[in-house]
Parts: C-alpha cells; structure tokens; sequence
C-alpha cells in the first residue's frame, strides 16, 4: 500500500527538484574519553560556510546517481528507500562533494544531503534526528549533524547507553569576522571505517581528570570566548584542547598530526599571528584560527612563498556558517512550466 502511495506521488509530482547544500565542519576536540559518568566522546566544532556537498534530486524510476563521491551517494540513496519502502527511484547528481576522508565531515553530510533529498522529494517529513539513525550517522559526535541542522559553534553532549543521536547541547553564533586558515593535504587520508572503529576499541581509557581539565576550559575559557568575541582566548581554549587530542591519538595516526607537512604549515601559521591551530578529527586537514580576513591573508601569503616547494598543501581561507544546510524545492507551474523555488 506505501508503495502504491509512493508511486502515485512520484506522478504528482515528477517535475520537482530539490537541491541540498550541506556544510562541511571541522571537529575540533572530543571532551570525554573516559566515560566515568556514563557518557562518551561529547565534541566541539563549527560549521563552514566555504566547504559544501551540493547535490539535486529528482524523481526517476530508478536509482540513477552522477557525480564526485557517487559510490557513497549510491549506498546512502538506497539504503534510505529500502527503509521507508520506496519503490519508485531517484535521479541524483553531484555538483560537488567534502573530500573524503581529510576530516572535515564528508560522510555524514553526504548522508543527510541524499536522506533529505529523499524526504522532501517523497514528502516523508521525517526529522533529521530520523534521518541519521537511518543512515547510521552520528555513532560518536553529533558536530556533523548539528552543522547541517543549524550551524554555529557547536557542543554535543556525547552517547549514552540510551543515545540514539548526540546531543546538541550548546549553539553560539561564531562571531562573523573570524577566519580559519584550512591547510589540505591531498596526500594524506584521515583514519576512517574499520580502522577508525578498531582504533577507539584499543585506546586506552582517558584519565579521568584530563576529561575533567578539556571540560572545563570549554566551559570556562572556550563559551566565554565565542560570546566575548575574543579571538586571542578561543584560539588558546582551542590549542589546549587540540594538544590533548593531538597526543592522545597520537599512536593512531603516528603522531600529534596525520600529515607531518600539515603539521609545519600550522607552526608556520601559528607564528605569523594565528590565535589557535589543530586539526579536524583525523584529518589530514588542519587548521588556524585568526580574529579577521586581513590577519589571515597576509599570513596565507607569507607561508604559502615559504612552501612554495610543497605544492601539493592546498591552503584556503574559509569563514563559519552559522545557520542551517541549504534546502529548496523547486516545483514546475503546469500551466506555463515557471519553476517556484522554496525553502525548506
């Protein structure tokens, strides 16, 4: 009966377009892995308003997908219909797609950009909260998930026994004249899948008062900061908490950064001015973090003429975004085919 429905709304409405720009995010730190008070991981991050998979969606009557990281897109469209029952399909292309595994959240926005294509196109009205259990998203942070629900700075409050998605627990609007200097190593893949998995399971336990010590520079030095608007002590709470990440997976991924060259760069960075540098979950990628868009072009400038020699850092200057991932349908008029977009 659900797909007859299905069938008959893919009829109605076989002209619509839904198209899905989901940001890219940077995980800066997890806060607890020592699960003493019966939650782990708990996280911190920011969306990115420069770093997006952008795809469109379209009736079809098969699952046909095109574009950068297809392959993914595939997996995730299909386990979404098998899900909800859909017997029709979907047309999806990929105009562009987060690079894979670099650390700046390329799965999980993918996976809500494909899951809420398909809700808006088959009018599920599910919750994104839905979407990412469907999807399998959201197993140790909820950053990912709380970049493409609204942006911002973020804190999720980790898993329970009982947690089915992070908690966002904490939003502030990160303060719009700041910048990240992001440093890419295309080189370079962050720890992911099996690996990533096993790696959490041979981890030694966190000492509990390190977990003690992250949780309160979050709270006493890292808020403040966001909502005073002082670049200088964000970026130190930050550097701080990136140390202690840095160190404790540095067996992982063979030191406190996965690309040694990435590494050099922050340094660099770092000493023309920059208020905090770490890296993005495993990176590769890396990061800076300067008071305005001035301090972090002339720093990009002077280091990428000392790292002309490494011509395969990609090094670009990106800004927050602090609202939600960009949806809108777009329905055809039958009578003179003028397309009505809307938000969703």
């Amino acid at each position: 009966m659900r797909g007859e429905l299905v069938r008959i709304i893919m009829q109605e409405q076989s002209s619509d377009i839904v198209k899905v720009s989901a940001p890219g995010r940077l995980h800066l730190g997890f806060l607890d892995l020592h699960g003493g008070l019966d939650r782990l991981f708990g996280s911190l991050g920011v969306g990115l308003a420069d770093i997006s998979t952008d795809i469109e969606a379209r009736h079809a009557e098969k699952l046909l997908v095109s574009g950068p990281g297809a392959s993914r897109a595939h997996r995730y469209a299909d386990e979404m219909l098998m899900h909800m029952n859909i017997q029709s399909g979907v047309r999806l292309h990929i105009n562009r797609a987060i690079p894979e595994h670099a650390g700046l959240g390329s799965g999980t926005q993918m996976a809500l950009a494909v899951g809420e294509a398909i809700n808006q196109l088959f009018k599920l009205d599910l919750s994104l909260a839905s979407i990412a259990r469907i999807l399998d998203r959201g197993n140790r942070s909820g950053i990912g998930i709380g970049s493409f629900a609204s942006g911002g700075f973020i804190v999720d409050a980790g898993r329970s026994a009982e947690t089915e998605v992070p908690p966002v627990i904490s939003r502030l609007h990160y303060p719009d004249s700041w910048r990240f200097v992001l440093v890419l190593d295309p080189n370079k893949q962050g720890v992911h899948g099996k690996k990533e998995s096993q790696a959490f399971v041979e981890l030694e336990k966190m000492d509990e008062s390190l977990s003690a010590h992250l949780c309160r520079v979050l709270l006493m030095q890292l808020l403040p900061a966001v909502v005073e608007q002082n670049c200088f002590r964000f970026g130190e709470a930050v550097s701080e908490i990136q140390l202690a990440m840095g160190e404790y997976f540095s067996s992982t991924q063979s030191g406190i950064y996965t690309s040694a060259d990435v590494g050099q760069a922050l340094f660099q960075l770092k000493e023309q001015g920059a208020s905090g540098i770490g890296q993005s979950s495993w990176g590769p990628t890396g990061f800076a973090i300067f008071a305005s868009e001035t301090d972090a072009y002339q720093a990009v400038k002077k280091v990428r003429k000392n790292w002309r020699w490494k011509s395969e850092l990609e090094i670009m200057i990106c800004s927050a975004k602090n609202d939600k991932a960009d949806i809108a349908v777009e329905t055809a008029d039958n009578e003179d085919n003028i397309r009505v977009t809307k938000g969703a």
